[in-house]
C-alpha cells in the first residue's frame, strides 16, 4: 500500500471519529493549567480575555452555521459512518475553500485552547488539528473524485484546500435554511458553552484554590442547556426541525 493509499485508509477511520478530537485534547489542556494565573493579577482582565476566545469559538461556529444553511439537502452533514454527497457544493463558503466546516472547527477549538493562556497549548493543537484533518480530507477527496469525476477535479484545482481565497467568491446557490442549522449545529453551541465553563471553573480553581460560581458563566451555561434542551426535544418528538 502507497503512502498516499495509507494515508486515505487512515483518514477513512479518522472520520469516523473526528467529532472527538476535542476530547482527546483534554490531555493537553488539563495539565497546562499549571501556569494558568489570572491577566495583571486581576479576574476582570480575566473576563475580558475569556470572553475573546469565546467570541473567537462562537466566530467558528458562524462558519459553521453559513455554511451549513446554505448547502443543499444531503451534504455537509454530521455522518460518521460513510461519505455522503448527493451533489458537489461549489458555492458559498465552498467556492472560497474547499473545506468551510473544518474551517469553522478549527476556530471553535482554537478559542478553547487560548482560555488557558499558555501559548504551546494552541500550537500543538494547531499542529494536531493539521495532521488529524489532512488524513480526512484527502479520504474525502478520494471519495468525491470517484464520485463526481472531472467536475471535482476542475474544482479541485481552482480552490484551495483550507485557507480561503475570497477572490472566487460566488453567492450560495440554495437559500439559507434555518431549520437546518437549528437541527445541525445545537451540538455544537452547546459544547462550546460547555467547554468554557468547565475551564473557567478550573482556572478559579487553581487561582483561588475553591470552586467559584461566576455568574457571567452560570448564566451562560443556563442559556446554553436550555437551548440545547429544547431543540434536542424538537428534533426527537417534533418534525418543526424537518429540512423541507
Amino acid at each position: 500500500m502507497s503512502l498516499k493509499e495509507q494515508a486515505t485508509t487512515t483518514g477513512a477511520w479518522l472520520f469516523r471519529w473526528r467529532s472527538y478530537l476535542p476530547l482527546a485534547f483534554i490531555a493537553v489542556v488539563i495539565p497546562a493549567f499549571r501556569e494558568f494565573s489570572y491577566p495583571f493579577g486581576s479576574h476582570s482582565y480575566d473576563l475580558i480575555w475569556e470572553m475573546f476566545c469565546l467570541a473567537i469559538s462562537l466566530f467558528g461556529l458562524l462558519i459553521r452555521i453559513y455554511t451549513i444553511g446554505h448547502a443543499p439537502k444531503g451534504t455537509s452533514g454530521r455522518n460518521t459512518k460513510r461519505q455522503v454527497a448527493n451533489t458537489l457544493n461549489t458555492t458559498g463558503l465552498y467556492s472560497v475553500t474547499r473545506n468551510p466546516l473544518y474551517l469553522g472547527n478549527f476556530f471553535m477549538m482554537l478559542g478553547v485552547t487560548m482560555f488557558v493562556q499558555v501559548w504551546w497549548v494552541s500550537l500543538i493543537y494547531a499542529l494536531a488539528f493539521w495532521l488529524y484533518y489532512e488524513r480526512i480530507i484527502m479520504a474525502e477527496e478520494a471519495f468525491l473524485k470517484d464520485k463526481f469525476g472531472k467536475d471535482y477535479e476542475n474544482y479541485l484545482r481552482r480552490t484551495p484546500a483550507f485557507i480561503p481565497n475570497f477572490k472566487l467568491w460566488q453567492p450560495p446557490m440554495h437559500p439559507f435554511s434555518l431549520r437546518r442549522v437549528l437541527k445541525c449545529e445545537f451540538h455544537g453551541f452547546f459544547g462550546v458553552i460547555t467547554a468554557f465553563t468547565i475551564l473557567e471553573f478550573v482556572g478559579d480553581y487553581v487561582v483561588k484554590g475553591s470552586v467559584v460560581f461566576d455568574p457571567v458563566w452560570v448564566i451562560l451555561f443556563t442559556f446554553g442547556l436550555f437551548v440545547y434542551i429544547t431543540l434536542r426535544t424538537l428534533k426527537k418528538k417534533r418534525r418543526l426541525l424537518d429540512v423541507v
